[in-house]
């Protein structure tokens, strides 16, 4: 047997619920996991193109980011303290400040951080979208993403006007419709699309029927921002007299196709309407508490949605966000229960993440006949040492910067804390000077 990449020597968990394989072997041909299981099982006299030595390292299915968006890596470090999003706040840069060249830096510094940190398929939205998706795809881990799609005029949100404009929807939407033709199912899966309306307060009624006409005649499923704020609630019972949720039943998008994400501001009979819907629930459980609020993620999943995770902006840590909505989940109950335990965050990060993004049974396991997908984070460093249970261990102490390698596909993507691909310094440097740039601009 002749495999392109054969991975030898790591502790293997080849999907959500299953136990470690210990001194495992990965094989991969084509793209896809060939061979997966104890070193000693590979055949006599197998051979490889090329080979990784993972010896003191884990495997885990590579993570699905499901909603992010990379260009905010601009605001980092100011809006965890604001206490609102930016696209709603005055003095910070806006999206319609962002240039095409300061996009492009700004997006591939977010892909790369992502990356870095273990995750292998990002659903990203904001600006300049047609530029921003090939530059990020070009790193190598694969990349969802569409165009911020509204009819408000975002200029006047900071300034506390919604103000709706048929113009604006129509070009969002063509906008949108274009990404799908030139992107959506791209080679080897890696790149795709995803309707990104954004959220109901942004988008009138009418437009978000018009969102809905498009995915019913393309396919491309919708995502969402949902009750992310008590602003967007009390705007939506003011024009609607309706929750956020119930206008979205109420046109056709509450679904089980719908990622919706935050999901906080709910009420009970919200949480039974979603449940129902079997809605996926994108919960970031670290940028909800940074504003001191915590989705019903609980409540959520026992009616019936399903659970995937994700790091919206400032931050690109999956592996930190399965430890937080570990936590956040256990807080709701203020009980430590068997319902709620690292396997079902790693199947938040991996196998429901992979659904969510219509990759259902190609991504989120280290399996036979998958797309070769996986992270390698090495245990050898002190806070991971011991690993008595190698999964509990790296939901709890671990970080994204353990990630060693990511595979993408079958091929090396990251080694040794580095992408293969592109420069890190030169992304890090591009990415700093765009955003000092707006920073500049939105203070003046």
């Amino acid at each position: 047997m002749i495999y392109d990449l054969l991975i030898e020597g790591c502790t293997l968990i080849p999907e959500a619920f299953t136990a470690p394989i210990n001194d495992a072997a990965i094989g991969i041909v084509g793209g896809r996991f060939a061979f997966v299981g104890p070193r000693r099982d590979l055949l006599p006299g197998t051979t490889a193109t090329e080979r990784l030595d993972a010896t003191g390292q884990l495997a885990l299915p590579g993570l699905v980011n499901v909603h992010t968006h990379t260009i905010l890596s601009m605001v980092r470090g100011v809006a965890e303290d604001m206490g609102f999003a930016p696209a709603y706040t005055k003095g910070v840069p806006q999206g319609h400040m962002v240039t095409e060249e300061e996009a492009i830096a700004l997006a591939r510094l977010g892909a790369c951080e992502a990356m870095l940190f273990g995750s292998t398929l990002i659903n990203d939205t904001y600006v300049h979208t047609a530029l921003t998706l090939p530059a990020m795809a070009e790193l190598g881990l694969r990349v969802f993403s569409c165009n911020r799609i509204h009819d408000v005029d975002f200029a006047g949100i900071s300034e506390g006007r919604w103000e709706f404009d048929a113009k604006i929807g129509a070009a969002k939407l063509a906008e949108a419709e274009a990404l799908i033709q030139r992107f959506h199912g791209g080679a080897e899966a890696r790149t795709g699309v995803q309707l990104a309306a954004h959220a109901p307060d942004t988008c009138s009624t009418q437009f978000l029927k018009q969102v809905k006409a498009l995915s019913d005649r393309t396919g491309i499923p919708v995502q969402t921002h949902l009750a992310q704020s008590k602003v967007e609630v009390a705007n939506i019972q003011a024009r609607e007299k309706k929750t956020p949720a119930e206008l979205l039943d109420e046109v056709g998008l509450l679904n089980d196709r719908l990622v919706a994400a935050h999901c906080i501001h709910l009420t009970g009979s919200d949480i039974a309407r979603i449940g129902r819907a079997g809605v996926q629930v994108a919960h970031i459980p670290k940028g909800n508490a940074t504003g001191g609020t915590i989705a019903p993620t609980r409540a959520l999943v026992e009616a019936g949605a399903k659970l995937c995770l994700a790091t919206d902006n400032m931050h690109a840590d999956m592996v930190e966000v399965m430890r937080w909505a570990l936590c956040m989940g256990r807080v709701q109950r203020g009980a430590v229960e068997d319902s709620w335990q690292p396997e079902h965050m790693l199947a938040a990060a991996t196998l429901n993440g992979a659904a969510a993004m219509g990759m259902a049974g190609e991504l989120g396991a280290v399996a036979p006949g998958y797309r070769a997908d996986c992270i390698l984070l090495d245990l050898r460093r002190p806070h991971l040492v011991p690993h008595n249970d190698p999964l509990g261990t790296v939901v709890h102490t671990a970080h994204g910067r353990d990630v060693r390698h990511v595979v993408v596909e079958g091929e090396v993507v990251v080694r040794d804390f580095r992408p293969t691909r592109a420069d890190l310094d030169e992304i890090c440097r591009k990415g700093s000077e765009a955003a000092a740039a707006l920073w500049q601009r939105a203070r003046g």
